[in-house]
């Protein structure tokens, strides 16, 4: 089984995709944020490093899902290279921030590896507001996502609306991190449990 969790800077994945993997017994794949090189100087400076860090982040997403999600028997993964390109890399794409001839060359590393790729099995798309992306960001106090632009994660939030609309290669699940509050509360947790369970995620393996 492969499971994968989408959703924007801040919505909560990390913290479902630990729950998950405890539970049912998932390998968990997470996203190179904390190794990206390029990350803070994007934040300061998004026109002159967008193409860099996005690079570093399909480069990254594609070595990680060949060598740990196509081979994985139990596997969950915290964000998909389709959100980093058809999300991320779009965004920045259509603010100005990638120009053409780059974003060409994106989509055609992406698109040229993605046929390679493993399919989920179950996409979970944790849906979440901007006060409650910024009460996520400010909790987990990374320094440099403090002052990311409302316009930014806004703009975010509106294409992975767009994305998830479309998505039609997994059946999807949407969590609304709005409602359920998977840290404080054991009954949020059982609800996503649930959720999940009534839509084709394995009961948890008898060790």
């Amino acid at each position: 089984m492969y499971v994968a969790i989408a959703g924007t800077i801040g919505a909560g994945k990390s913290t479902l995709t630990r729950l998950l993997a405890e539970r049912y017994h998932l390998r968990p794949v997470f996203e190179a944020v904390d190794e990206n090189p390029y990350l803070a100087d994007f934040y300061g400076d998004m026109r002159r490093w967008a193409f860099h860090s996005q690079m570093f982040f399909l480069a990254t997403r594609l070595e990680q899902h060949l060598a740990q999600v196509n081979p994985g028997e139990r596997v969950i993964q915290d964000r998909t290279v389709d959100e980093d390109a058809q999300v991320f890399a779009q965004a920045l794409y259509e603010d100005g921030m990638i120009d053409g001839r780059d974003f060409d060359v994106y989509t055609r590393t992406y698109r040229a590896v993605r046929r390679a790729l493993r399919v989920p099995d179950l996409m979970v798309y944790v849906r979440a507001s901007l006060p409650t992306v910024k009460r996520h960001i400010a909790l987990r106090g990374r320094g440099f996502e403090q002052d990311v632009p409302d316009a930014y994660l806004l703009r975010l939030e509106t294409l992975y609306e767009r994305w998830a609309s479309a998505y039609d290669h997994a059946p999807m699940v949407v969590v609304e991190a709005d409602r359920f509050d998977v840290v404080a509360s054991a009954a949020d947790r059982e609800a996503v449990f649930d959720l999940l369970e009534r839509n084709g995620l394995s009961a948890p393996v008898m060790r």
